[in-house]
């Protein structure tokens, strides 16, 4: 069994807020202070952050798009000491987002890693859902075509909570197909905007949920909660 301490160079996974920037942790403000480079999925995004809070180090774009072109130079400099921190443009790295391929990479070359608690949008949606969360499956983003409804069949019959991400002008086709394989009178809620000024949960069957985003037109970022099939 390996252990270390905080006091050795590591790769450091940190959470960011998903909306409200008081939701940062000081942990995570001093391991971005102290770090020789900051890897970050939108440096514009990133770069906000870090002036807000008067931050100023060494900034690189990490993101799916070129993630396995820079990993080997990003564990070459760990390995020769280095603090690297790895963001997100919101919540915590890996879910959803890119941080799994740096974090396994170095795992396998020797470097430890560490990731800080902190922000995920899918926790206070679940948790504020009003659905049982003692057991739930994460889906994220469903597959936008291949794929997509041998996943929906094989969700239809899933007993736990169900967690997706969804962006605001697919939401309406995810509830209508929610519906046609779940059933209409599937609970959900829908949560918008977590943390943010416009913060919103719509909670009630599927049927419910799409007549209501059929009349309001979806906007902002998007947290689906839908219960599982009764057993």
């Amino acid at each position: 069994m390996k252990i270390y301490t905080e006091l050795c160079d590591m790769l450091y996974i940190v959470p960011t807020p998903v909306g409200n920037l008081e939701d940062i942790s000081l942990r995570a403000l001093k391991v971005l202070r102290e770090a020789d480079l900051i890897l970050a999925e939108d440096t514009r995004t990133s770069g906000q952050l870090l002036k807000h809070f008067d931050i100023h180090r060494p900034l690189q774009s990490y993101h799916k798009f070129n993630e396995h072109q820079t990993v080997s130079r990003i564990v070459e400099r760990l390995q020769a000491g280095d603090e690297v921190a790895v963001v997100s443009d919101a919540g915590t790295p890996g879910i959803s987002d890119p941080g799994f391929l740096v974090a396994r990479e170095a795992i396998r070359a020797g470097v430890e890693v560490t990731c800080l608690p902190g922000a995920t949008a899918f926790v206070p949606a679940l948790v504020g859902s009003g659905l049982p969360c003692d057991k739930f499956c994460f889906e994220g983003f469903l597959p936008q075509k291949k794929g997509r409804q041998t996943r929906l069949m094989q969700l239809a019959q899933e007993p736990r909570t169900m967690v997706f991400y969804e962006s605001p002008h697919r939401v309406l086709r995810a509830l209508q197909q929610f519906v046609e394989y779940f059933g209409a009178d599937r609970p959900v809620a829908v949560c918008r905007e977590l943390s943010k000024l416009h913060e919103e949960y719509v909670r009630g069957t599927l049927a419910e949920a799409l007549a209501h985003f059929t009349e309001h037109e979806p906007r902002g970022e998007f947290v689906i909660i839908v219960g599982g099939k009764n057993e």
